[in-house]
């Protein structure tokens, strides 16, 4: 059977709908006539009630001179699913000592999905539907049995740590610092280097978003310090916390963790990333160089953050996580 497509909707659409509509000064009966649709149907638009389709909202943003704004809202995601899939998963949580291999598989390829596409949507379009998937993997990882368990539990301890990464980079401060102090907790339970440092490397992004300097340190230190991180995270994590020290006006500690983030950065070249950071490589991790040096007043950060930028694969540079590092390269050549 075909899968079905999602559309997803930006939770912010139906006020943005309202803004441009009054912006116009268009009444809803003015704007339905202008397309040709009923003034109730617009009206449960802007409550939310309504979802809109890609069409409508490409239609509306024509006719609003939004600019691309109301459009890029509403996007229509590739299934990861089938129905039959669907179902299987369905009888799984109806009956968590039945689970099997095929459908942890099944759960760990939507939640690699989810990851793909937080590079191409904004977070807040991917929290509506990306929590209550992580709700269901983690409740039926609580209660499920059998051989596959313990492989359950670590998927849904990384879409733990994801769901956090999303909260963070919507700045929904205070439930990303809730639910990935819950990402610790599960992976130092699956005794899991790896994915406690990630979760770690998470909280000290949140922190640089805060303009925290101290902060920076402390969870980038942390990460870099978890034992069983991969060397790549070490590399990414020493780089970060290095741009910490920056901010603090500490020099002396910044180059030195700039040194040994060089001295990994040998070791973890033919390295493979970890399927739980997969974007990290040593030229990502330039662009963390290009941070640190901007703090330290260096001329080498905008070779860094532009080698970094261009080294990103063509489905991750315009994801939303990039914008703070091209800010940050304006301000290097500025």
């Amino acid at each position: 059977m075909p899968a079905r497509i999602r559309t997803v909707v930006d939770p912010r659409f139906p006020v943005e709908l309202a803004r441009f509509r009054t912006a116009r000064g268009l009444s809803l009966r003015d704007l339905a006539a202008l397309a040709h649709c009923g003034k109730s149907y617009l009206g449960d638009l802007e409550s939310g009630r309504t979802r809109p389709t890609c069409e409508a909202a490409t239609h509306l943003d024509d006719l609003l001179g939004a600019g691309g704004v109301l459009a890029a809202m509403v996007v229509d995601a590739p299934p990861v699913t089938t129905p039959d899939d669907d179902q299987r998963l369905a009888h799984v949580i109806a009956h968590p000592n039945r689970l099997d291999g095929e459908s942890v598989r099944l759960l760990a390829d939507v939640l690699a999905a989810q990851r793909r596409l937080d590079d191409a949507l904004p977070a807040p379009m991917m929290l509506p539907w990306s929590v209550p998937q992580w709700r269901t993997a983690h409740d039926l990882a609580v209660n499920a049995r059998g051989a596959h368990a313990d492989a359950l539990r670590e998927v849904a301890a990384e879409w733990t740590q994801f769901v956090g990464w999303l909260h963070a980079e919507a700045r929904n401060d205070t439930e990303a610092v809730r639910v990935l102090a819950e990402a610790t907790e599960e992976a130092d339970a699956l005794d899991s280097g790896l994915l406690a440092a990630q979760a770690l490397n998470f909280r000290g992004y949140l922190e640089r978003q805060r303009g925290n300097p101290r902060g920076i340190v402390r969870y980038f230190l942390a990460a870099f310090h978890t034992p069983g991180a991969s060397p790549l995270q070490r590399v990414g994590d020493a780089i970060q916390a290095a741009h910490g020290y920056a901010l603090l006006g500490d020099r002396t500690t910044a180059v030195r963790l700039l040194g040994e983030a060089s001295d990994l950065t040998e070791s973890a070249e033919d390295a493979e990333p970890p399927g739980a950071a997969y974007w990290l490589s040593p030229t990502f991790s330039r662009m963390g160089l290009g941070l640190a040096y901007l703090a330290l007043g260096d001329r080498t950060a905008a070779d860094n953050l532009r080698a970094g930028l261009a080294g990103l694969p063509a489905d991750q540079r315009d994801a939303e996580w990039t914008h703070e590092y091209r800010r940050a390269l304006v301000s290097a050549t500025g």
